[in-house]
């Protein structure tokens, strides 16, 4: 698992750049500012937890278990979710995609909480 939580780390990195760069030299002049801010808030989350699958693959080395395994998926359902819905939302205006959001940073959180529980029950 730490191979494939590595190499989807990297490729999540690599789309987190990739999506920063974009919204900063190709949207910054025809987004609003609103919506320019809800890009970066989707690259913000998305390089945190690109990175945090990185702190994943070490955690299956150290303490292998259901609920490291679970944090890692979490983390890139999460990044789907929370970072696609927001660029989604700024590249298109659709403000209702704003409701699907949430669920991607609950989904985050409870990554968050399966680390923590993988690491405390080893």
């Amino acid at each position: 698992m730490e191979r494939l939580f590595f190499t989807l780390g990297s490729l999540s990195t690599f789309l987190a750049v990739a999506a920063g760069a974009f919204g900063a030299h190709g949207l910054k002049a025809r987004l609003s500012t609103d919506l320019l801010n809800t890009f970066e808030a989707g690259v913000r989350y998305h390089f945190y937890h690109a990175l945090a699958l990185f702190v994943v693959a070490w955690a299956c080395t150290r303490w292998p278990s259901t609920a490291t395994t679970a944090a890692g998926w979490l983390f890139v359902i999460g990044t789907i979710i929370f970072s696609g819905s927001l660029y989604a939302l700024a590249l298109s205006g659709v403000r209702w995609l704003g409701a699907i959001t949430p669920f991607g940073g609950l989904a985050f959180l409870a990554g968050w909480l399966c680390l923590a529980w993988g690491a405390w029950r080893s």
